[in-house]
């Protein structure tokens, strides 16, 4: 078992999403998304983990787990009930929950957008209507004039390229489209998006005098995709080209890569993060495939390494490969804004946090800068397509009862959030 000890500087932590643990809210995409039966048991996440009406005692697990950071999304749906019209009593309720982390000398890292939107905001559009995205600037602007006295960091966007690639190209995620050319165009107005409110956080928090240091960027879901024939290897070329470098080069620099149209916005090219955010669970496979309905590739399962739950491969080496590639080719500072494992009876978890932890220990120990790290999640959620079905927590959720109970695991990480540091002595 490998041994690690990182720096002082480096925050553990933990990540959440609001519609896959608040519940109760009928307003948003994945409410619907439910009920018209696009979940695979059936489940909602009109439950979920009832996070609304459980917030102290949510926080007093975080607490336990010795996090010094925790990454949660505002629910835009909640903030901004109709277009224009925002809700005060929603937006107490996540600065009481805000202040609340702080009171416990933990330090939030606030999502904007992680996948869900107003129901009306589809039926004006959403991404493809250029004037619906003015909405979301607005919205945008509401919440970090009203809560960037208690929040220094933010993401922008969570997942770009999973939203855009399940909700426009495959139609599996809301809003249901499957077309390439409405991908590429919501994938410009996203980039340009993040690009308008990078700048305008900073200048929010200025012109407010807010005190802390202001960091914004992205958490851009990245998968290591490995050929091993020439046609793979072409092949895994382009699916990364595809999925991971139109949007990390896009949010991070503000280009517009082929074959993105062209905005009638152009981005100045710069730098659009202060942080590069990295959501990593597995790597793929990849073999060409004479198959345009998948886009002529196919993933294949690695036979010498162990599944999650879902059937993901285990590489934590993974972790490594892609914390090197971003550092040395944009020199920020790397959060890894979610890693975990989908695991019911919690027998792979401990093995997992760990040995990808002492894959970071070692891309710092040779002068990568990772900065963080957010294990996914602090309990069982509504796990979007899997619905309760998939089991990321460290405390499992009984969802009938509402009981969070540890596992291992968690006792494990609490451990390790508390010393930075592993050993089995």
């Amino acid at each position: 078992m490998p041994k690690f000890k990182l720096n002082d500087q480096f925050l553990f932590g933990t990540a959440t999403s609001s519609v896959q643990i608040e519940g109760g809210d009928k307003n948003n995409t994945w409410y619907k998304w439910c009920e018209t039966g696009h979940i695979t048991d059936s489940s909602s996440c009109m439950a979920a983990c009832d996070h609304w009406n459980r917030v102290m005692e949510d926080t007093l697990i975080l607490k336990n787990l010795n996090v010094q950071t925790h990454r949660i999304s505002l629910e835009w749906s909640r903030i901004e009930p109709s277009p224009g019209q925002f809700s005060k009593e929603s937006l107490q309720h996540y600065r009481n929950e805000i202040q609340l982390l702080l009171d416990n000398q933990i330090k939030p890292l606030v999502t904007l957008h992680h996948f869900s939107e107003p129901l009306w905001f589809q039926e004006k559009g959403g991404w493809l209507k250029s004037e619906s995205v003015d909405y979301f600037i607005q919205y945008a602007r509401y919440v970090v004039e009203n809560l960037g006295d208690l929040v220094c960091e933010w993401v922008t966007f969570n997942e770009p390229n999973v939203y855009t690639w399940f909700g426009y190209v495959i139609g599996s995620f809301p809003p249901g489209i499957i077309s390439i050319i409405d991908a590429l165009q919501v994938t410009t107005e996203i980039i340009k998006t993040h690009a308008i409110l990078y700048t305008m956080i900073h200048r929010i928090r200025k012109e407010k005098n807010f005190l802390g240091k202001t960091a914004v960027g992205s958490a851009v879901h990245i998968r290591v995709f490995d050929g091993l024939t020439f046609a793979g290897k072409k092949t895994a070329q382009a699916v990364d080209y595809c999925f991971h470098e139109l949007f990390m080069e896009g949010i991070t620099t503000g280009k517009i890569k082929f074959p993105l149209p062209k905005n009638r916005y152009p981005l100045k090219k710069g730098r659009y993060v202060d942080f590069v955010g990295i959501n990593y669970y597995t790597r793929n496979i990849v073999e060409f495939a004479l198959d345009p309905k998948n886009f002529f590739h196919k993933f294949i399962p690695d036979k010498d390494l162990n599944k999650s739950d879902l059937g993901w491969d285990i590489y934590p080496e993974g972790i490594y490969r892609i914390c090197k590639k971003y550092y040395e080719r944009y020199h920020l500072p790397i959060y890894i804004t979610e890693n975990g494992i989908s695991d019911r009876y919690d027998n792979r978890r401990p093995d997992f946090i760990i040995n990808h932890l002492s894959f970071i220990s070692e891309a710092i120990e040779n002068g990568i800068k990772v900065e963080r790290y957010y294990h996914w999640s602090v309990m069982d959620n509504f796990e979007w397509l899997e619905g309760e079905s998939a089991k990321f927590g460290l405390y499992e959720c009984d969802f009938s009862t509402q009981k969070r109970t540890p596992r291992h695991s968690a006792q494990i990480y609490a451990e390790i959030c508390k010393n930075k540091a592993y050993s089995t002595v």
